[in-house]
């Protein structure tokens, strides 16, 4: 028997596999790791699959709403960001990866999207039905109409989470614990990352998605842009973003 305590058992197991490759085994004898090593193996192979499929599901669902690949992705933009602060929140709580924390990591995947649609959707609505003209100005408005209800949901649902934090050595809350410092650690990093990096790449890529929908015409909504420029359209003139 070994104490795997303070380790990952995916680091343990590795360890014991590199002993016992250096050792000879008579012929038609092999090693084979089962228990919770093996659960954990399968389990995490399932996560990582239906992880992709979360992605995925997101692109389309926002994809057939926006009508952009683009806008889409610039939503999916805030899902790295919310990963970063959920390492972040493993290291500093010394915990380490597991089943749990690949669960807490699908469930954040789609509480960090919801920050970009919440920006990008009052974007789209300034610009088609408000009048309002592609800039900074627009941007900024719409980021500081918008930082009241993404800040709100946020910090509730992180609130919610820090009982959990605290009380995660009690019985019944070892499983729990986990989740709750992944999420608890990818809410913030998205939320300050998203109301900091969504207004500027929608901007820096906003620009370029413009000039394109002029050549190319290729996609339905209709939006009310002004062009400061003379190569580009006057004021007033309609285009499919």
């Amino acid at each position: 028997m070994a104490n795997t305590k303070d380790r990952a058992l995916g680091s343990v197991a590795q360890d014991v596999q590199a002993k016992l490759s250096q050792l000879s085994l008579p012929e038609g004898s092999f090693l084979r790791f089962e228990g919770q090593f093996e659960s954990q193996q399968a389990a995490t192979r399932l996560i990582a699959l239906l992880s992709i499929l979360a992605l995925g599901g997101i692109f389309i669902l926002l994809y057939s709403h926006f009508n952009s690949a683009i806008l889409a992705l610039v939503i999916m933009a805030n899902v790295p960001m919310a990963l970063i602060g959920s390492v972040a929140a493993i290291w500093l709580t010394n915990q380490t990866l597991s089943v749990a924390s690949l669960v807490g990591f699908i469930t954040l995947t789609g509480i960090a999207t919801r920050n970009g649609i919440l920006k990008i959707s009052h974007y789209l609505h300034l610009l088609k039905y408000e009048k309002e003209r592609f800039g900074l100005p627009m941007i900024i408005r719409g980021s500081l109409e918008r930082l009241t209800p993404v800040l709100m949901t946020a910090l509730v649902a992180a609130f919610a989470l820090v009982p959990l934090m605290i009380g995660g050595g009690q019985p019944g809350k070892e499983i729990l614990r986990p989740v709750a410092v992944v999420i608890f650690g990818g809410l913030i990093s998205s939320t300050l990352l998203d109301t900091l990096m969504t207004p500027v790449i929608f901007w820096l890529v906003g620009k370029k998605r413009i000039l394109a929908s002029v050549a190319s015409k290729a996609t339905d909504m209709v939006l009310i842009l002004y062009c400061s420029k003379k190569k580009f359209t006057p004021r007033g003139t309609w285009f499919k973003f």
